[in-house]
């Protein structure tokens, strides 16, 4: 078998990996393989450059990525402010730790910003800091 069809396969392989047993590291390794199957294709650089060629992609893609998420901030991690912000919600319970907001399908603890609330006001999220919500009275 051709060594570019083995890094190719190599590389397929280990991207279907990645469907099984997500992780975003086996897609790196996997595109890494292909790149060199690639290269092996163009030009037979022999096993030991191969080896380097399929390092330095995989160290080129991993900082990629990691550059990507820095930069894309903390708002695209799946946190309880990505999609909470701007939702309306009503007040289940009042007592003295603080308000409890019922959003969607969950209970939060919250924080009136501004006027006081009682039970069952209708209430907009402001934001969120932590696990409490910063709530006001929705108009």
């Amino acid at each position: 078998m051709e060594p570019w069809l083995i890094w190719i396969l190599a590389g397929l392989l280990l991207l279907g990996a990645e469907l099984l047993l997500p992780g975003a590291f086996l897609v790196w390794a996997g595109l890494a393989a292909i790149g060199t199957g690639l290269v092996w294709l163009v030009a037979a650089p022999g096993f030991p450059l191969s080896v380097v060629i399929f390092v330095v992609l995989m160290a080129a893609g991993v900082a990629l990525a990691l550059r990507r998420r820095r930069a894309a901030g903390p708002e695209l991690v799946n946190t309880p402010a990505s999609g909470l912000a701007g939702r309306k919600g009503v007040v289940v319970a009042e007592d003295a730790t603080g308000l409890r907001v019922r959003v969607g399908d969950s209970d939060w603890a919250a924080r009136a910003m501004g006027g006081a609330l009682r039970v069952g006001d209708v209430v907009q999220v402001e934001g969120v800091e932590g696990t409490v919500l910063r709530v006001r009275a929705a108009e």
